[in-house]
């Protein structure tokens, strides 16, 4: 076995190694970017050194960097986890020629597999049924054009060199072809250096399963069972499962026997993933994915093996100790990705500061991957995906009710995640049921769980008369009437108590809560209805009574936003200024930020200006669109935090100002 191993890659991934070879007592070693110094990938391995800038393609995009960084550390092997340069010949042929190991299949296999034309045009002449389409050599338009009249529409134009969605157009008539074959020979282009493309009829709505294989160098190779990853969105996986529930044994046998043949075909040797879409009871291959995946847990949790270990071991020369007859499945398992990503937005990347990571306690039955410790920085230049949480059960049904119960246990808080809109999905009959296919995502808008916007409102609420009594309080102190009746916030007055406003912005929508003191508590009313609701406990845990029932969640102070993260999920809220005077409660209140990560395209003001509320401050662009920033509040610009071109995070300082300052 492997003295010392390095990992080529970040996050979650390289964590899951890590522990692996820490348990298989192999020395680990980290490759990190400037952006990575403090991740937790880094803190956990046993030596650690930079590679270069942020830009994936200065650091773990960089293969000599990373052969020399081997080298350099007394490495034997190299790990490329999934992603960045794991499915990349030329640089596992370079591993082999500085004389180290790739934890991975052959380059030949690879490149075997890397290029879709090639793959379908291999594994058709080795029986494995392929969806019907077009990987020819001549890709010119007038070709394509013949063949999709062939193939008929609706059809697929996929690009040849990689997978992930990109370079993917779905072309429902003749007269759509043109335009989507120049748009996904641009994306492809753009995202593997190469335009060629490949046409496939489009199956309607079929599922998407999976099938794992590990093969040793001395002629074994065996099928790992199934997973279906049918629940995607944009093409990619959202929810995966193990086994599929949608196969029965005799299904599941012929699957096997197809995925062996393919993994032999090109003389697979490692862990690999053979893909296929399922329709009609047929399974059709659609690639190889020659890494490890990023749902393999799954597979682990159903077979007892930890896929990992067998990478390293059959890296180093050690053959399969076991053969298929030895594999059996042991209940059902369920995984979810959790992204820093807002469903409310189109799933917009979520950027900012971890403050808060809680993660429910883990169990023989739930697996929590994550790269990522309170603190970090959630940033544009990595793959938004924070964690995966897997859970295992006797059965289907087990496993979805243990992963609901993970999610909602769960509490990340300094980004918007997608915990929500996940519960939501898992909830739904239709996955209870398996009534699913790859499209019934995107045709389904899915919510976060109903009540979750009520009540992450009640607990701001909540966390806003707990902050006016803290600065009443404090006033009174500093006046030495401590025990006077000024630092009281319940709005006594003789006959009724006052009325008073919390004002709050919740994503782009202003709410308006009048709160009155009464006997029996406080009494909220948002403008549908009013609600008695009694303050539990009002910092950190907070926890609220509504009507007699009990609501608690956490509430994170961070300037002028209000994170509240429940069972449900997450809400974020910035607090509004009732008046100027308000702003002296914190200078964050004439702070103008960024409402999500972007571009600045225009900055309309300089320091020392006087302006208006409503002047415009700044331009955004996110996602192609221009987003204008204005001032919430009269005063003086104190000083503008970005100029033309920057790249921002969502919540960053924009413009600071100085309520009332000079204002007319």
């Amino acid at each position: 076995m492997f003295r010392r191993v390095l990992i080529a890659n970040r996050g979650e991934i390289a964590c899951r190694i890590i522990r692996t070879c820490r348990r298989l007592g192999i020395e680990t070693v980290a490759v990190h970017s400037t952006a990575d110094r403090g991740a937790l990938h880094v803190a956990l391995a046993d030596h650690a050194v930079l590679i270069g800038e942020a830009a994936p393609a200065l650091s773990y995009l960089d293969g000599e960097r990373v052969i020399e960084a081997a080298k350099a550390l007394g490495a034997d092997a190299i790990h490329p986890g999934y992603g960045f340069l794991s499915e990349n010949a030329d640089f596992a042929a370079a591993v082999a020629a500085a004389g180290l190991v790739f934890v991975g299949p052959p380059p030949a296999a690879i490149r075997a597999m890397g290029a879709k034309d090639e793959a379908k045009r291999l594994m058709a002449a080795a029986g494995v049924p392929c969806v019907p389409g077009y990987a020819g050599q001549d890709v010119g338009d007038a070709r394509l054009q013949a063949e999709a009249e062939r193939i008929g529409y609706p059809l697929l134009v996929k690009a040849a060199a990689g997978g992930g969605g990109k370079g993917m157009r779905v072309v429902e008539h003749a007269a759509d072809l043109a335009p989507a074959l120049a748009a996904a020979r641009r994306e492809a282009l753009a995202a593997f250096g190469s335009d060629r493309v490949i046409l496939e009829r489009y199956l309607e709505r079929p599922r998407h399963i999976e099938a794992q294989v590990l093969a040793d160098g001395h002629g074994r190779t065996l099928f790992l069972f199934e997973r279906e990853c049918t629940l995607q969105r944009r093409h990619q996986k959202v929810i995966e499962e193990a086994p599929s529930p949608t196969l029965d044994d005799a299904a599941r046998t012929t699957l096997g026997a197809v995925a062996v043949r393919a993994a032999a075909a090109v003389g697979y040797v490692n862990a690999g993933t053979v893909e296929f879409l399922y329709a009609d009871g047929q399974p059709y291959f659609i690639e190889m994915n020659t890494r490890l995946q990023v749902e393999h847990p799954v597979t682990e949790l159903v077979t007892g093996l930890d896929l990992v270990e067998w990478q390293l071991r059959i890296a180093a020369g050690e053959a399969l100790p076991f053969g298929q007859d030895d594999l059996a499945l042991d209940g059902h398992a369920i995984e979810a990705r959790l992204y820093a990503e807002d469903p409310s937005t189109g799933f917009l990347p979520s950027t900012g500061r971890l403050h808060v990571v809680r993660w429910p306690e883990p169990s023989p039955c739930l697996r929590v991957e994550t790269g990522v410790q309170a603190g970090d920085e959630v940033g544009l230049d990595y793959d938004p995906m924070l964690a995966k949480l897997a859970a295992h059960g006797p059965d289907r049904a087990t496993a979805l009710a243990r992963l609901r119960q993970a999610l909602g246990t769960t509490r990340l808080v300094g980004v918007t995640t997608n915990r929500g809109y996940l519960q939501s999905v898992l909830a739904d009959p239709a996955v209870q049921a398996n009534q699913v296919d790859t499209t019934w995502l995107e045709r389904k808008r899915h919510h976060p769980p109903p009540g979750l916007p009520a009540d992450a409102r009640r607990l701001a609420v909540a966390d806003r008369l707990a902050e006016r009594a803290e600065r009443a309080a404090a006033l009174a102190e500093a006046a030495g009437d401590a025990h006077g009746p000024w630092q009281a916030i319940d709005g006594f007055r003789l006959g009724r108590s006052a009325a008073q406003l919390v004002r709050l912005a919740e994503a782009d929508r202003l709410v308006e809560l009048t709160v009155t003191h009464g006997p029996a508590g406080w009494q909220v009313d948002d403008g549908d209805r009013t609600q008695v609701m009694q303050v539990l406990k009002s910092t950190g845990d907070t926890r609220v009574e509504v009507d007699g029932r009990r609501i608690t969640g956490l509430v994170v102070r961070d300037g002028p936003l209000r994170w509240v993260a429940t069972a449900r999920g997450e809400v974020r809220f910035r607090r509004v200024p009732l008046m100027a005077s308000d702003a002296d409660e914190g200078a964050a209140e004439g702070t103008a930020r960024a409402p999500m990560p972007g571009r600045i395209v225009e900055v309309a003001v300089a320091a020392g200006d006087t302006i208006e509320r409503g002047t415009l401050l700044v331009k955004l662009e996110a996602m192609k669109m221009e987003h204008h920033v204005v001032a919430e509040v009269a005063g003086r610009v104190c000083h503008v935090a970005v100029g033309l071109g920057d790249q921002v995070a969502a919540g960053a300082t924009l413009v600071e100002l100085a309520a009332g300052e000079g204002a007319t």
